[in-house]
C-alpha cells in the first residue's frame, strides 16, 4: 500500500528579510504568531516550535514512517536536523537586531532508537557560551518520561547582516 505526504509553505524570504531588522526573540515570536511564514523544513519534517523563550526555543515531533531509514528506525539526519534546530534557534533568540548565526560545527550522539511507538520526542536546549563571534549550545531529544534519545553539541558562527 503506497503512502504520500502532501507539503505546502509560504514563501520563506519574506520573513528572512524582517529578521535582519529584529532581534531574535521578537522575530521568532513574530513568526510563532504567523506574522512572517514559518521555514519550510518545519513542514517537510512535521517539526513544531511549542516554546520559544531566551536561550531555549522547543521543536517537539512525533516519529512517523516518513522519517524512517531503511532498517525502520527514525533516520539520524531527522535527529540531527530537530536537534540543530534547536540549537540554532535558541542562539537566535540571544542575538540583538542585525545579527544573525549559521551552524560552524555539529556533533550529534544517538542513545537510543527512535521508532514510531515511541510517541513525542521534544528538544531542550542550552546555549552555554554566546561570544561576539560564535556561541557554544548542547540540545537533548527526549521522550515524555525525560528519557535521553541523542545529545548534540554545536558551535554557531554569529554574523553580521
Amino acid at each position: 500500500m503506497k503512502r504520500t505526504k502532501e507539503i505546502t509553505w509560504e514563501d520563506p524570504m519574506k520573513g528572512a528579510l524582517e529578521a535582519t531588522k529584529m532581534d531574535g526573540i521578537a522575530y521568532l515570536q513574530a513568526m510563532s504568531d504567523h506574522q512572517f511564514p514559518l521555514p519550510p523544513l518545519l513542514y517537510t519534517l512535521d517539526f513544531s516550535v511549542t516554546e520559544i523563550e531566551k536561550g531555549n526555543v522547543v521543536f517537539e515531533f512525533t516519529p512517523q514512517e516518513f522519517h524512517y531509514n531503511p532498517i525502520g528506525t527514525v533516520h539520524g539526519g531527522v535527529i540531527t536536523a530537530i536537534l540543530d534546530s534547536a540549537m540554532g534557534c535558541s542562539v537566535h533568540s540571544l542575538l540583538p537586531a542585525g545579527r544573525g548565526y549559521t551552524t560552524l560545527e555539529l556533533k550529534v550522539n544517538f542513545l537510543k532508537a527512535v521508532t514510531i511507538k515511541i510517541g513525542k520526542l521534544k528538544t531542550r536546549a542550552k546555549v552555554i557560551n554566546l561570544g561576539g563571534r560564535t556561541a557554544l549550545v548542547e540540545a537533548q531529544l527526549l521522550d515524555e518520561n525525560n528519557t535521553i534519545y541523542a545529545h548534540a553539541v554545536s558551535t554557531c558562527l554569529i554574523l553580521k547582516f
